[in-house]
């Protein structure tokens, strides 16, 4: 019999909470930002006391200082989003889901991991709505052709951040993995396609060596790649350069950080560029353009979301 996964009891609370914040049809992103604040405190104090995140004149704590971080955290760039909370009702919203979550009092007696697993699904709730409010205009990146090719790929990154949600940090890579690997059929998921449901050990299996692409690393991705180990796979794990640094230390509180590679996705497709070059510095932008050409492709093929395609200027 399978057995089922525990359903998330702050789902309900929370979509009742969205409902009651819908004005003229939107949610002002001042309350989703803050309800993002709430939920991240929760994940580190469970359960809350009214001093931990309610200031004096009632507004929530870290949703002025401190956001951008928390936002960030997320993926979600406080200078394309909310720099800070600036109006009161966002706060008596926050006020409101602090009641409905009763401060986390019904969150106390479950596991460590699966109340944080569970927090983390609330938020994502949140961080989607606030992608959608971000734009649905193409990344446009300009490449200048005296910069690194890391520069280029950090540049896409840094567009795409806050509205991919790793779709696109995913698709960079299979296509680089297309153009390095050009006599091997590199599979092509939807980024939010489990690999339970697909059957896949990771994002790309190339020989016995198994790719796995996040923007934001946790414990999960660490858990799948020591699998692989025990399935006699090699994993590679791809972050975002300023995400290697939780990779490893996450890796390490595992005990598997000496057992596999954690590189930058900046590094990966930038070193793979200067190899399929041969090292012509001339052809290096040609390379990205084209990994870009295939990158649209292969998002065109699973993804609906066109707003994440890439045009290089």
């Amino acid at each position: 019999m399978t057995r089922r996964s525990p359903r998330n009891p702050l789902l309900k609370p929370l979509a009742e909470w969205l409902d009651s914040c819908t004005r003229k049809r939107k949610i002002s992103r001042n309350t989703l930002a803050v309800g993002i604040v709430i939920l991240n405190h929760l994940r580190n104090k469970c359960p809350l006391e009214s001093a931990d995140v309610l200031s004096s004149g009632g507004e929530i704590m870290g949703s002025r200082y401190g956001l951008a971080e928390t936002l960030g955290s997320y993926g979600l760039p406080a200078d394309k989003f909310l720099k800070e909370v600036t109006t009161r009702q966002a706060h008596q919203d926050g006020q409101r889901l602090l009641a409905a979550l009763d401060f986390g009092r019904g969150l106390v007696n479950l596991h460590g991991d699966q109340r944080d697993s569970f927090l983390q699904q609330a938020i994502e709730k949140l961080v989607v709505l606030a992608r959608e409010w971000l734009g649905r205009q193409h990344l446009k990146i300009g490449c200048d052709p005296h910069m690194a090719p890391d520069a280029w790929v950090a540049s896409i990154l840094g567009e795409a951040r806050g509205r991919s949600g790793g779709k696109v940090e995913q698709h960079l890579v299979g296509a680089t993995l297309e153009h390095r690997h050009p006599n091997v059929a590199v599979p092509n998921f939807a980024g939010h396609a489990a690999d339970v449901q697909t059957g896949r050990g990771g994002d790309f299996l190339i020989g016995t060596t198994c790719y796995h692409v996040t923007a934001s690393p946790g414990s999960d991705v660490v858990r799948k790649c020591a699998a692989n180990l025990g399935a006699g796979l090699y994993p590679v794990l791809l972050v975002p350069r300023n995400e290697v640094g939780r990779a490893r230390h996450l890796a390490e509180d595992q005990g598997v950080d000496v057992r596999f590679t954690i590189a930058a996705i900046e590094d990966f497709i930038a070193l793979n560029i200067i190899e399929m070059a041969d090292g012509e510095q001339p052809r290096f932008i040609e390379l990205l353009r084209t990994i870009v050409e295939t990158y649209n492709r292969r998002l065109q093929e699973v993804e609906t979301d066109m707003s994440l395609r890439i045009e290089v200027q």
